[in-house]
């Protein structure tokens, strides 16, 4: 982008916003322009208000109408989620009836529109998804198939582009989303540059899906599982025997194991083998030799990470 024709990106700011939704979007934005990105960044107000409050009961001021503005095929769009008892209001939907129009117009003049998390609602009511794949949160996954029809809802993906309409599965995936659009925009290795700037360890793609192994098998209340799933993630590097995890947790190895299958449904190596497979799968796929990724794992030998991914149907 020149500086006589800046990327202009602009943020709804919808009442209840969820402020990860666009928070973090719009700091990579900002980052990237403190890296030399020619970028304008302007938040704007689906209604007359010059601020909002978040569904965190936070504030947000100097927002603009979105009458104010027009957008072209240069300019990107992010669209965040909102409380639930907004959007599936029908009075919520006739009172910013001239906003959805507004949208609509947008997308049909090539405007690049970006949903995050239950974002994807805003767009559906505008019919920007008709005919056209997308993802949401996975809460809503079945919801949002009963009511709009028209949409092919892609489940358990992180981001989906269909065209100019980009939609992103959940709160932190706007992240992803914003980074995705960064690399097809300024290349992959500015790209690279705003994640480390920012401390993200993994860039995640439109290939991963929404629920990770390292969210999977979490959804419990034994602390000192969740200890051991942590260390085990953080230390895939390196051999830990279980009479080792055992004793940082003060147990047993047999009251561990027992106690580990019944709490997540997997046996440790069963957790630990697919911890390796994820992370050897983000290693590949961003470029690290297949060595390289084995020996980041803890693997002894290139073939014994192949004879893993092959177990796993992946093929490096």
């Amino acid at each position: 982008m020149s500086k006589s024709n800046p990327l202009r990106v602009f943020f709804l700011i919808p009442p209840e916003v969820q402020l990860l939704d666009f928070a973090g979007p719009a700091h990579l934005f900002y980052e990237a322009k403190e890296y030399g990105a020619e970028i304008e960044i302007h938040y704007i107000s689906l209604n007359e208000n010059s601020s909002q409050q978040s569904s965190a009961r936070v504030a947000i001021g100097g927002l603009l109408p979105f009458t104010t503005f027009e957008l072209n095929s240069n300019d990107l769009l992010f669209v965040p989620g909102l409380e639930s008892k907004l959007f599936l209001s029908e009075q919520f939907i006739k009172q910013h009836q001239s906003f959805f129009e507004w949208l609509k117009k947008q997308g049909k003049a090539k405007a690049r529109i970006c949903s995050v998390c239950t974002g994807a609602y805003l767009l559906g009511i505008a019919g920007l998804l008709d005919n056209k794949e997308c993802t949401t949160h996975w809460k809503y996954l079945d919801d949002f198939k009963q009511r709009f029809p028209d949409t092919e809802v892609l489940t358990d993906r992180l981001i989906v582009k269909d065209d100019n309409i980009y939609s992103s599965a959940g709160v932190s995936s706007g992240i992803d989303l914003s980074l995705f659009i960064l690399e097809e925009l300024f290349g992959a290795v500015f790209a690279s540059k705003i994640a480390k700037e920012v401390v993200i360890y993994a860039r995640r793609t439109s290939k991963d899906p929404q629920l990770s192994i390292y969210l999977r098998f979490r959804n419990h209340l034994e602390n000192r599982i969740h200890r051991i799933q942590d260390i085990l993630s953080q230390n895939l590097d390196k051999k830990i025997k279980i009479e080792e995890l055992a004793e940082m947790v003060h147990m047993s190895r047999r009251n561990l194991t027992r106690l580990f299958k019944t709490t997540t449904g997997i046996t440790i190596g069963e957790y630990l083998e697919q911890l390796r497979v994820e992370h050897a799968k983000q290693l590949i796929e961003n470029g690290s030799k297949v060595s390289t990724a084995a020996m980041a794992c803890g693997l002894k030998s290139s073939n014994q990470l192949r004879t893993l991914l092959k177990k796993h149907t992946i093929t490096p």
